[in-house]
C-alpha cells in the first residue's frame, strides 16, 4: 500500500479521538504523506469535501471513533474503493473497529507500507425510491448506501405510529406487515438493529439479505434470509400522515409518499476494512461484544488440544 494521500477522520466532539487524529496526521506528514483531517458526526460529514478537493487517488482512510463513525465512512467511501482502517477511539461496542491496543503507531505505518495486513470486504445495500409498480425502474431519488441495514419505518414527533407495509421479492408478493417497520440488513448489520429485533446472526463472509419485521402485530411474521441477487420492493400503505421514512444505518435517507416504493438490493460496491489483528476471529468478536456466557455452570473442555 502507498501512503501518499490519506484521510483521517475523528469522532466529532470527542477530545481523545481528536488527539489521536492529530498525532497520526503529524506522523504521516513526516513520511511525506498529504493528510486530509476532519470530524465526523451527526452534524459533520467531511467526505464530500475531501473527495471533491483531491486530484489524485486516496490510499487510505483512518477512522477514529466507534461503529457509527465507521458506518459513515463506509457509506461515503465504498463507491471509490478506499480502504478503511477503523480504530475504536471514543466508541462503545466496536464491532467494526480495531482495538486501540492493536494500533501501535510506531509500527502500523511500516506494516501498511509493507502490505502486512488483511482486507475484509463486506457486502453493502443500495436503495432507491420509485413511483408505483415494479415495472417502473427509473428512480426518483438518489442512490442510498448502507453497510448495516435499510429500514422502512415511520417517524413522528408527537406519537408512535403503526406502519402497514407490503413487500415483494423479485416481483412476488410476500406479505403485508403491520407494526413498527421492516429492517432489510446485510450480514454485517445482522448483529445490530436486526439482532435487537430478534433477527438471525449471519457471518459477514457471506452474501445474503435478512428481512426482519420490527414488533409485528402478527405471530406469523418472521424474519427471512434471501439470496444477495434478490430485489426487495416495499410500499407504505395506509399512511395518511405521510410519516414513512427510509433510513440507512440509522440515518434518515428520504421520505416516502403514497404510491411510491423503495427497491433494495445488494450494492455494486463493497466496504473494505483493514484488519491488523493477527489472531482475528469473528466468533471471538461475537463472544466478547455480545457477552455470551454459555451455560450457567461452566464445564472445562479437556478434549480440546
Amino acid at each position: 500500500m502507498q501512503l501518499k494521500q490519506v484521510i483521517i477522520v475523528h469522532k466529532a466532539g470527542d477530545p481523545m479521538s481528536k488527539r489521536w487524529a492529530e498525532k497520526c496526521a503529524q506522523e504521516l506528514e513526516q513520511l511525506g504523506c498529504r493528510v486530509l483531517l476532519g470530524p465526523s458526526g451527526p452534524k459533520d460529514n467531511p467526505y464530500p469535501v475531501f473527495l471533491a478537493s483531491v486530484t489524485q487517488s486516496i490510499d487510505l482512510a483512518i477512522v477514529l471513533g466507534g461503529d457509527g463513525t465507521a458506518l459513515s465512512a463506509a457509506r461515503n467511501l465504498a463507491a471509490d474503493r478506499i480502504p478503511i482502517l477503523a480504530v475504536n477511539v471514543g466508541g462503545h461496542l466496536g464491532f467494526l473497529t480495531e482495538s486501540p491496543d492493536d494500533f501501535d503507531s510506531e509500527t502500523v505505518w511500516d506494516r501498511l507500507l509493507g502490505d502486512r495486513f488483511a482486507v475484509q470486504r463486506r457486502m453493502m445495500l443500495q436503495a432507491s425510491v420509485h413511483e408505483g409498480n415494479r415495472t417502473n425502474l427509473e428512480p426518483i431519488s438518489d442512490r442510498y448506501l448502507a453497510l448495516n441495514e435499510m429500514c422502512i419505518k415511520p417517524a413522528s414527533a408527537d406519537r408512535m405510529i403503526t406502519s402497514i407495509l407490503e413487500m415483494e421479492i423479485d416481483g412476488a408478493v410476500v406479505d403485508q406487515y403491520q407494526g413498527d417497520g421492516l429492517i432489510v440488513a446485510t450480514p454485517t448489520g445482522s448483529t445490530c438493529y436486526t439482532l435487537a429485533a430478534s433477527g438471525p446472526i449471519i457471518h459477514p463472509g457471506m452474501d445474503a439479505i435478512a428481512i426482519t419485521p420490527i414488533c409485528p402485530l402478527s405471530l406469523s411474521s418472521r424474519a427471512i434470509i434471501i439470496p444477495p441477487g434478490s430485489v426487495v420492493s416495499i410500499w407504505a400503505l395506509a399512511d395518511p400522515d405521510l410519516s414513512t421514512k427510509l433510513w440507512m444505518d440509522g440515518v434518515l435517507a428520504t421520505s416516502m409518499w403514497p404510491g411510491q416504493r423503495v427497491d433494495i438490493r445488494m450494492a455494486e460496491c463493497d466496504a473494505e476494512f483493514i484488519i491488523l489483528r493477527k489472531d482475528y476471529s469473528y466468533y471471538q468478536t461475537l463472544r466478547e461484544k455480545l457477552q455470551w456466557a454459555g451455560a450457567r455452570i461452566q464445564y472445562g473442555n479437556h478434549y480440546r488440544n
